[in-house]
């Protein structure tokens, strides 16, 4: 969908939204954040991703939204969830979760032409300690990038924040997959790179919207897309994590538009 809001653009085609905005934001967000709320007591072994999608898809219907990712160049599923090693776009499907099992469930939904893009990790049974302290770091990651957005800062700002903190936890970055811009439509500058050097890319300003969405490995950050043309993998076979908000940058920050509503954000050990 095209944004016809007479919103100006950057010269890097960074839409600026208006004040008025933030309210359509902060409603889809809510709704996508709620969902996966929802969806966090069926996680446990035995339960399908299939089972899962089926689920948010009911939910997403019972929103009165809409899914942004059902259609979606060819896209069949309300949800992409990426168990253990797949990095993301994992594809729904028959295969059953085990004890242990770590996935990422991400969800974009569409609420009166605004589009809120949130993902998080869950966990089926007792997790491990390798895999809980991947899930951690990765998601104070994604809070260090937060934390960075402010108006005068830049997207390297961002990157480097996440990066920097990632590898010194002896963990990598994924390179091949970013953030994006958002609105009123699904993908839109810029890129966010969760790496990068400080003052480099793009100036903040108050009114852009995109998400923060880091992908950290266990082992080596280079990944591998499977012959569906959509599950991205590590390629030296370790454990991946991801987390996702949609932010707005405000006069003197930020807003989170996609805060969980029940406090459930993070998986099962508080934070």
């Amino acid at each position: 969908m095209e944004d016809k809001s007479h919103a100006r653009l950057t010269r890097d085609g960074i839409r600026i939204h208006e004040d008025q905005d933030f309210a359509g934001m902060r409603a889809a967000g809510e709704v996508a954040a709620r969902i996966l709320d929802e969806v966090a007591p069926l996680v446990v072994p035995g339960a399908t991703t299939e089972e899962l999608d089926r689920v948010i898809t009911e939910k997403v219907e019972a929103a009165g939204a809409k899914s942004a990712t059902i259609g979606y160049k060819g896209y069949q599923h309300a949800s992409c969830i990426s168990v253990n090693h797949v990095v993301c776009h994992g594809i729904p499907g028959p295969k059953t979760l085990k004890d242990g099992d770590i996935l990422n469930i991400d969800v974009t939904v569409i609420v009166d032409g605004w589009f809120g893009d949130t993902s998080r990790m869950f966990v089926a049974g007792k997790l491990g300690r390798k895999a809980e302290r991947l899930i951690q770091v990765t998601h104070d990651s994604l809070f260090k990038g937060i934390e960075a957005v402010r108006p005068g800062n830049t997207f390297g700002d961002i990157g480097h924040a996440i990066q920097a903190y990632v590898e010194a936890h002896r963990m990598s970055v994924v390179r091949d997959f970013c953030g994006h811009g958002l609105g009123r439509v699904f993908h839109a500058p810029p890129n966010v790179l969760h790496y990068g050097r400080p003052g480099t890319g793009p100036v903040l300003e108050e009114g852009m919207f995109f998400t923060i969405e880091p992908m950290v490995n266990l082992g080596r950050p280079e990944t591998k897309v499977l012959a569906d043309d959509w599950t991205a993998v590590t390629r030296d076979k370790s454990l991946s994590a991801q987390f996702e908000h949609s932010i707005g940058v405000t006069a003197d920050g930020f807003e989170i538009f996609t805060l969980s509503p029940g406090g459930l954000f993070h998986p099962t050990w508080g934070g």
